[in-house]
């Protein structure tokens, strides 16, 4: 089993920036890739950047490329999502998610989640 915990969420102004973790425990040893998904009210959960463990191989969902990085610290076994030029409709909640195969978009099940740190974004 993993356990993921993520933290960092909280309230912002359009224009700012948040930074996003998530530290993973237990058997991080057959993690492959990590991930961060969010899901806005109503809304369906959408992929929005992922991490190859072996590589640091990064990959962005649309909405999000040019203002999100995610990043990793391999010691400490933490996922960082940086959101900067925050917008209102970047308001979710934010889901971690690690996988023993790579995460992209089309994954929809990946073996463990967190349990979601909110942002909201005031216009």
């Amino acid at each position: 089993q993993v356990q993921l915990v993520e933290s960092g969420g909280g309230l912002v102004q359009a224009g700012g920036s948040l930074r996003l973790s998530c530290a993973a425990s237990g058997r991080t040893f057959n993690v492959h890739s990590m991930a961060w998904f969010r899901q806005a009210p109503g809304k369906e959960r959408d992929f929005v950047a992922t991490i190859r463990w072996i590589d640091d191989i990064t990959y962005y969902g649309d909405s999000v490329k040019g203002r999100f990085t995610i990043a990793r610290d391999e010691a400490k076994n933490t996922v960082y999502l940086q959101m900067n030029s925050l917008k209102p409709e970047d308001t979710a909640v934010y889901y971690c998610a690690a996988d023993s195969r790579l995460i992209t978009k089309a994954t929809t099940r990946p073996d463990y989640w967190g349990q979601g740190t909110r942002v909201a974004v005031s216009s």
